[in-house]
Order: structure tokens, then C-alpha cells, then sequence
């Protein structure tokens, strides 16, 4: 008996009803086997020469389609699975090919799983798309890597709660390692760090006095608000970032000609950091200050960033050579504002991080044509007025449609491939984008501005985290991620990830105030703890390299510190702010190797030559002696972290120095002033040099050197008392100099 119209009518399509569910969960096992097994091997093993730029042998094995179209060879797939030219390959173990003579055969299990799937039909989840990065491997980042993930959310809180949030979350890991935390330091040692990280320079003894002495709840924070007021203050911070700027006076090479008006970029920084810039600006306005509206001279002075590095004025081959500066910009950008190695993909996909080599085009597309094309004229010395404007070291496009760029094969010039639209890295699919093209009266491609824009969008995790990275760095020593300039593979994991996205949250919430979180950090329990530890030798087994934070590190002083520490002990320090820069004084021995010694550099004038050291003049082919030997940065590349040696010559440089003795009688020439006997003379070489009092055994033993240098041959014959009197105290000044308290920090 056929069923009334209405229940067939349910009853068909409740059988239809079953049949999708049936469907769709033979698809859902489908796509599990495949996503579970099968694409992190094809992934893994296979894409890294098969995928779909320039795919070796024709195969490119990312999609269905183009691995049943095949390669070279064939269809790598078969009806007849035991005839699969890809399993055959698999199973002779031609494929994947040896690597640097090592076998590179897939193991037992994973061919399994590859001729499973091929006898089972080869079937793949429709529209599915592999990317040779989409996920995290043994060997390299995929998409889901650490750094490319949001931002973990804080509550918006004030300075003072955060700093205790700071506490919490490394006091929570020292726990979790059965650590504790050392004691506070005491005052003198806290305001010597604190002024030195600070502003570069040592306190005075009546400074340390004061605050020692200082009974009120806030003391430390007067101070702290102090320091972070002072005009000094960007005058040690812009250095760090020159160092990232790679930033230099001359081009280098053989000739190494002047880069005029590069000083107006540093005080552009000085004055950018002391103003408390958003560094959401500070981004803008280095890689894109003449594209912003109602650009001014002072943005545009923000673009020399992109011409600071080296300049060859004659290439072997200007063609080629366009590449290499294009490079450098590539480089310089994403390792100062992302801390991604994005270079290593100019001829080929990064082996370890997400960044395929479209992406190092997509980049280099913002900083093609213009001034690259105009290379004789523009990478020195900049446009001409008439073209920018204002007469200094800056950066504008001549045209707002540059040429196409395209991705060359294995970065030969020779093998171009398809144009490589501009836009942003892909390692977060969601924030990437291409780039619109400009209004039809823009004068520039605005591309440098989008650029920027995405760099600094709330949504991109990177560019927070690495400038609050380079802040913790710089407080402590190193950064939560150990490898400032790499947040990729190869770098170091964060160790406190929790705080590196508190202070990168706040960061953010605090309108991009990079002085907000100096003061997070400083006012902390974790930063104002001693560099001495009851427990020291015990912890150093669990924690030698300090990672959990359980002590303050020891540092020693790099080159500008301890060169403005020598002149402001002399009390010859010139204070005195921007303007061109003076060339420090260099012996004649090191102006051997320059090939026109008297013309190629003329030293300024021993006054001239007394202000803070980051207004000395940078020739990229003649390092400064004491400088260099103290660690001073390599001009040629991006550097977010010196290095930091400990080597004889500078011991020798401190003892042997002609201008170091220079200081060291001047300091003599203050103590003597300050005091009517030796007693209070040697007590005053010790405030000047070490800013505090000596022991009473310190003090009889430096009045005994003092009486037995006078009395030896080091005074010379024919000396007045008061020459020998002053050869002495210099004697004295000259040995607390070279002692640890002096050179290093606590």
C-alpha cells in the first residue's frame, strides 16, 4: 500500500536528511585522516622543493588539482596504487633527496601512512590548500608559532599596579623553580643603576647623599619621575635605537663620503624620545614621514632612517646592486620593528619561519622605484630641494607609480618571475593584506605608509612586543626573549610569556608611552633587587643564566657610558645638545689604513670633543680606539644587542690611554681644589670617581699610595710640590678608574 502524498513526502526526506548526515561524516573522516595524518607529512617532508613557487621537477604537491596535473615526470598518483610514481620514489628512498650527505628517507610509519592513503584513493578535502608554513614542525615555525599569535589581554591598570603585576608573574616563576627572589638593593647601588640606565651617567656623591637621606614614602618614585624628565634621558635612550638604525655619518666603503645632515636624524630621536613620542608615530614617521598628511621638515628628517646604511657609489654591477640596497631596507625595517629575520627569504622561502619568499617581495615592493631607481642621485645625499623641501637627509618617492617588482628566481636578477604585489607579511593570515594603490594627486605610492600603518595596527602582535622586549633588555641586560632580533625559530622563546604581553597590553593602552613603561619596569621589586644573592651558588645550578630573574645581573659599562663618565668625573663634560657632530681624537697609528689620512679626517678640537659620546662623529671606516675596544656598535647592520667582550686591550686602553690620564689629572685638579690636606683630597678623589666615601682602611691605604708614588720616580725631577702633589692624586684617580666599582654596574 503506497503511503498518503504527505508521509512519503517525510518520509523522503527524512532518507535525505540521513543520507547528508552520512555524507557529511564520511567527509569529516576524510578531512580527519588527511589534517591528522597526511598534510603535516606532505607539509614536513615534501613541500619544502614541491610547492607552488617554482616547484622542483614541475611537481607541486600544495593542492589537488596540481598534484593530479603532475610534473615533469607524470601524475605522481595511480589507480593502481603500487604504480604511484610517488610512493615508488618514497619507497627507493629517492624521495625526499639526501641533504649534506645525509639520508633524508621517510621512517617506516610515515610511509605507512602515505600508502594507506594512496590505496585508499588519494582523496583530499576539496578547496584544501597546504601551506609549506602552516603549522609548527620539529624544524621550523609554521603560522601558529608563538609570536604571530594576538596579544593576550590585561586589564588596563596605573603604573604602580602594573609594576606589581610585573612582581607577581616572575615572583609565580621563581616559585615554580623553588627560587626566591634576592634582597633590594641598597640606595647608593640602586640610584647608580637606575641613573645609568637611565641617563648614561653616573649620580654625583651628593645626588646619592640625598636620596639615601630621603626619609619620605616616595623617594624612589621622585627620583624615577626625575630622571625620565631629564632632557638627558633621550640622549641615552636614542643611542639604543641607533644602534637598530644602523646608523652611521659616512657610506662606508672605499671612499666613505659624508651622508650630509645625518646628524639631524639622531637629534630627530633625541628629541623624539624626549617628548615621550607615541611610538606608534615613531614607526610612521621613520618609514613614511613624507607620506603622512601635513607632513613637516621634522617628519621628513624621521625618513633618513631609510638612508643611513652603507652606499656603494661604485658597484661592480648597478643593476644587481639595486638589490642589495633594497636589502638593506627589507632588513633593517622588519628586524628594528618586528624582530623577524625576513631577509633570509630574498632567494628562497625562510627555512625556519613562516615568511615564504613572496613575502620578502611583498616588503621590498614598499621601497622599489624612486630613490632606488634614481640610485646615483638619491642614496647620496638625498633629493634635491626643490624636490623635498626642506635641505636635509631625507626620503621621498619621485613617482606614485613605481616600477613592478618581481620575485627572482634564487635571487638572481637574471631569472625573474611573476610581479610580486606590495603588502604585508603572511605569517598571521588574518592581519595580512596588499596594498591599495594611491589616489590618483598622491605624489607617492603611499605604500612606506601602509607599510608602517600595519606594522604599528593593534592586531599585529610583533610590533609591541619587541619594542617592550627591547626596553626590558636594555634595564636588565636581556630581554624576556633573549634574542631581541629574532622572534622566529631560531630565537628565544620568551621566558615569562605572560609579562612580555602584560607590558606589550599596556603598552598599547597607554597610547603607545614608552615612558609609561620605563616607570613600570624600574618601579618594580624584580628591577630594584640586589645583584648579590644569599643563595647564589646554590641557584646558579638550578639557573646559572639568570633566566627566571632571581638576581639583578652585573653589567659592565659599554663604550658611551664609560666615556662620559670619565669626562663628567673631570668635570669637563660639555652638555651641551644636537647639532653637528665632533670627530673625536685619533692617534696617527689608526690613521694608517685610510688611504688620504690628513684629508679623509680632521679631528675637532679638545673642547669641541668633551660632549656626550653620542654626538661623536660615526666614519663607518675609522672606529674610534677606545670606542671599538669597549664594544662600540657595528654600523653596517641592524643591532639590537652588542656584544659584549671582556679582553685584555681594555684593561691596557684604561691604564695606557693618553686621553684617560688626561681625565684623570683633571679629576686630580678637582680633588685638590676640594680639600686643604691629602686626607680630605683623597677622600674627594673617591667621591668624584666611585661617588661615595672611602672606608677608613680604603682611605689610609690610598693617602699611603698617594706618599709613596710622590716619594718614588713617577713625579719627575724638578717637580714643585704642588706638581707632585698633583701627579699623585692623578696616580690615584687614574687607579680607582680601573677597579670593577668604576667599570661595572651592580
Amino acid at each position: 500500500m503506497i503511503p498518503p502524498l504527505p508521509v512519503l513526502r517525510s518520509q523522503i526526506n527524512w532518507f535525505l536528511f540521513l543520507c547528508s548526515i552520512a555524507l557529511t561524516e564520511k567527509s569529516h573522516a576524510i578531512q580527519g585522516d588527511f589534517e591528522h595524518d597526511v598534510a603535516p607529512l606532505i607539509v614536513l617532508r615534501c613541500l619544502e622543493c614541491h610547492n607552488s613557487v617554482d616547484p622542483s621537477g614541475g611537481l607541486d604537491l600544495s593542492s589537488q588539482p596540481s598534484m593530479i596535473r603532475g610534473g615533469e615526470s607524470g601524475s605522481p598518483i595511480s589507480s593502481e596504487s603500487e604504480k604511484s610514481l610517488l610512493l615508488e620514489r618514497v619507497l627507493a628512498a629517492e624521495m625526499p633527496p639526501e641533504k649534506n650527505g645525509k639520508s633524508q628517507a621517510l621512517s617506516n610509519e610515515e610511509q605507512l601512512v602515505l600508502r594507506e592513503w594512496i590505496q585508499s584513493g588519494a582523496q583530499w578535502p576539496e578547496g584544501r590548500v597546504l601551506d609549506p608554513y602552516e603549522r609548527t614542525t620539529a624544524k621550523r615555525a609554521g603560522r601558529d608559532w608563538w609570536a604571530w599569535q594576538p596579544i593576550a589581554p590585561t586589564d588596563t591598570t596605573s603604573p604602580n599596579a602594573t609594576s606589581d603585576a610585573i612582581d607577581l608573574l616572575v615572583r609565580d616563576s621563581l616559585h615554580a623553580h623553588q627560587l626566591t627572589a634576592a634582597p633590594a638593593a641598597d640606595r647608593r647601588t640602586l640610584l647608580r643603576r637606575l641613573s645609568f640606565d637611565l641617563l648614561g651617567l653616573p649620580p654625583t656623591a651628593e645626588e646619592i647623599s640625598a636620596f639615601e637621606q630621603d626619609a619620605s614614602p616616595n623617594a624612589y618614585e621622585k627620583i624615577v619621575d626625575q630622571l625620565l624628565a631629564s632632557k638627558h634621558f633621550g640622549e641615552r635612550w636614542a643611542r639604543h635605537w641607533l644602534d637598530l638604525a644602523r646608523f652611521a655619518e659616512t657610506n662606508g666603503y672605499e671612499r666613505d663620503e659624508v651622508k650630509p645632515f645625518a646628524w639631524r636624524y639622531r637629534d630627530w630621536v633625541i628629541d623624539a624620545i624626549n617628548s615621550d613620542m607615541p611610538y606608534d608615530q615613531f614607526v610612521i614617521e621613520q618609514l613614511a614621514g613624507d607620506e603622512i598628511p601635513n607632513r613637516t621638515e621634522s617628519s621628513v628628517i624621521a625618513t633618513g632612517f631609510l638612508r643611513l646604511g652603507t652606499w656603494d657609489d661604485e658597484p661592480n654591477d648597478p643593476n644587481e646592486y639595486q638589490y642589495d640596497r633594497l636589502e638593506d631596507l627589507v632588513h633593517s625595517t622588519t628586524t628594528a620593528f618586528l624582530g623577524m629575520t625576513v631577509k633570509c627569504a630574498r632567494c628562497h622561502d625562510h627555512k625556519f619561519d613562516a615568511i615564504p619568499q613572496t613575502d620578502y617581495y611583498r616588503i621590498a615592493s614598499s621601497f622599489w622605484g624612486g630613490p632606488v631607481a634614481q640610485r646615483n642621485r638619491e642614496w647620496n645625499g638625498g633629493p634635491s630641494k626643490e624636490e623635498l623641501g626642506f635641505d636635509v637627509l631625507g626620503w621621498t618617492d619621485l613617482s606614485n607609480t613605481p616600477p613592478d617588482l618581481r620575485l627572482l628566481v634564487k635571487g638572481d636578477i637574471q631569472r625573474p618571475l611573476q610581479v610580486v604585489a606590495p603588502g604585508t607579511l603572511t605569517g598571521a593570515p588574518a592581519i595580512a593584506r596588499a596594498f591599495d594603490s594611491p589616489s590618483g594627486d598622491s605624489k607617492t605610492s603611499t605604500r612606506r605608509l601602509q607599510l608602517a600603518r600595519w606594522i604599528v595596527d593593534k592586531r599585529n602582535p610583533l610590533a609591541a612586543r619587541v619594542m617592550v622586549n627591547r626596553l626590558w633588555q636594555h634595564h636588565f641586560g636581556e630581554g624576556l626573549v633573549r634574542t631581541p632580533d629574532n622572534f622566529g625559530f631560531l630565537g628565544s622563546p620568551p621566558t615569562h610569556p605572560e609579562l612580555l604581553d602584560l607590558l606589550a597590553s599596556q603598552l598599547m593602552a597607554g597610547e603607545w608611552r614608552l615612558k609609561r613603561i620605563h616607570k613600570m619596569i624600574v618601579m618594580s621589586q624584580t628591577y630594584r633587587q640586589s645583584s648579590i644573592h644569599p643563595l647564589a651558588s646554590e641557584y646558579s645550578e638550578i639557573d646559572a643564566a639568570n633566566r627566571f630573574w632571581w638576581r639583578s645581573e652585573r653589567r659592565r659599562l659599554d663604550a658611551e657610558q664609560l666615556r662620559d663618565s670619565l669626562l663628567l668625573c673631570s668635570g669637563r663634560l660639555d652638555r651641551s645638545m644636537g647639532g653637528p657632530s665632533f670627530k673625536a681624537p685619533i692617534n696617527e697609528e689608526a690613521l694608517e689604513g685610510l688611504s688620504r689620512k690628513g684629508d679623509a679626517y680632521q679631528a675637532s678640537s679638545a673642547e669641541e670633543s668633551r660632549r656626550r659620546s653620542v654626538y661623536m662623529f660615526s666614519k663607518r671606516s675609522l672606529a674610534v680606539p677606545m670606542m671599538a675596544v669597549f664594544d662600540s656598535c657595528d654600523t653596517t647592520a641592524p643591532t639590537g644587542r652588542r656584544d659584549v667582550s671582556t679582553v685584555a686591550p681594555q684593561a691596557l686602553t684604561l691604564l695606557n690611554n693618553e686621553w684617560v690620564h688626561g681625565e684623570s689629572y683633571a679629576m686630580a685638579a678637582r680633588a685638590i681644589a676640594a680639600g686643604s690636606d691629602r686626607k680630605q683630597r683623597v677622600a674627594e678623589a673617591w667621591r668624584i670617581v666611585l661617588s661615595r666615601e672611602p672606608t677608613e682602611r680604603e682611605r689610609d691605604a690610598s693617602i699611603e699610595f698617594v706618599s709613596r708614588w710622590q716619594t718614588s720616580s713617577g713625579s719627575g725631577a724638578g717637580s714643585s710640590d704642588a706638581d707632585q702633589e698633583l701627579f699623585a692624586i692623578a696616580a690615584l684617580c687614574h687607579t680607582l678608574i680601573n677597579t670593577n666599582e668604576f667599570i661595572y654596574l651592580d
